[in-house]
């Protein structure tokens, strides 16, 4: 994520800012990527603390006018979930963006979202993330950070966050849009495989006896079906290349990450992935020094390079 400025007075803004520390008003314009003194607000800017400007006042900002369903909010925590789970979903779009999705020149559809909670009036219920017709389901129970770690550690995983589940959702969405380009389909199943394999048959194979992803699979759930490596493979995509991003933006610099280096204008994943790998490790070690997590736990093995690679040139729209 780059950096933003008050445009007043040049302090630095970040991406949430609702104010100033000098007064003004912010307002990012999911347009143009930019912070602003001076646009429409959203109609959830008090409520949920949406800094997004909208068509016009009072009505809802692109991010939040996609989502379709939302928790009874004078339940629990609901309110609070939601803010949280919106947030991820706005720094989720606005990564997007950056590559045209989404954005006043894009004609095409856009997702609409079922933000869902575990909390309802005087019971529980599950709620399972996933993709379909272009409906997505997102728990925002998950926005509970305790909640989120225990789910992570029951399934043995090295990461899960909530913009990971909007990052991974919105990569099934996409599957969708690309394929209506007729040169997408045999190119993806030449190196996922062919995603018209019984998706639930597939899903009860991997639960009844989860794989180890090898040389081959970014993550053990992509090993579950063609949809799935897709998935695991654009969201690892996106975290690689926002937080390089974000490196770079922050004005850091090392060995091996050349002085123009722009991950999201870069256009050759083979120059993208070696200095995002070696941000990564650096910043892994600087998490070690505290007896944190790595940032970044996984190995870029080479066929997980050609995968990342493919994505890219399709989400990208370099291909």
């Amino acid at each position: 994520m780059q950096r933003f400025n008050c445009p007043m007075c040049g302090t630095r803004a970040y991406f949430h800012n609702l104010t100033c520390a000098c007064g003004t008003q912010l307002f990012f314009d999911p347009q143009t990527g930019r912070m602003t003194a001076n646009a429409p607000a959203c109609a959830n800017r008090a409520s949920i603390a949406c800094n997004w400007a909208a068509p016009l006042d009072d009505a809802l900002c692109p991010s939040c006018a996609m989502s379709e369903v939302v928790p009874v909010l004078n339940v629990g925590d609901n309110l609070q979930l939601l803010a949280r789970a919106e947030r991820a979903k706005r720094w989720v779009l606005a990564n997007l963006a950056r590559w045209g999705w989404f954005t006043g020149d894009d004609p095409g559809r856009r997702p609409r979202f079922l933000m869902l909670s575990e909390q309802t009036e005087g019971r529980s219920q599950q709620i399972t993330m996933g993709h379909a017709a272009g409906e997505i389901t997102i728990n925002v129970t998950e926005a509970d950070e305790l909640i989120r770690l225990q789910r992570q550690r029951d399934l043995g995983e090295h990461y899960r966050s909530m913009v990971g589940h909007f990052r991974h959702e919105l990569s099934h969405f996409l599957f969708d849009r690309l394929s209506a380009d007729p040169a997408f389909p045999p190119a993806f199943r030449e190196i996922f495989g062919d995603e018209r394999a019984d998706y639930g048959a597939a899903l009860k194979r991997h639960y009844a006896d989860p794989q180890d992803p090898g040389e081959d699979f970014i993550t053990a759930y992509a090993t579950a079906h063609p949809h799935e490596d897709w998935a695991e493979t654009s969201a690892h995509l996106l975290h690689l290349v926002d937080f390089s991003d974000s490196f770079v933006s922050a004005g850091l610099s090392m060995p091996g990450v050349p002085a123009d280096f722009s991950p999201y204008d870069e256009v050759d994943c083979t120059r993208l992935l070696p200095v995002a790998a070696e941000i990564a490790i650096a910043i892994n070690d600087i998490n070690r020094a505290l007896d944190n997590s790595d940032l970044y736990p996984f190995v870029l093995t080479g066929p997980v390079r050609d995968k990342l690679a493919f994505a890219h040139r399709w989400l990208r729209g370099t291909r």
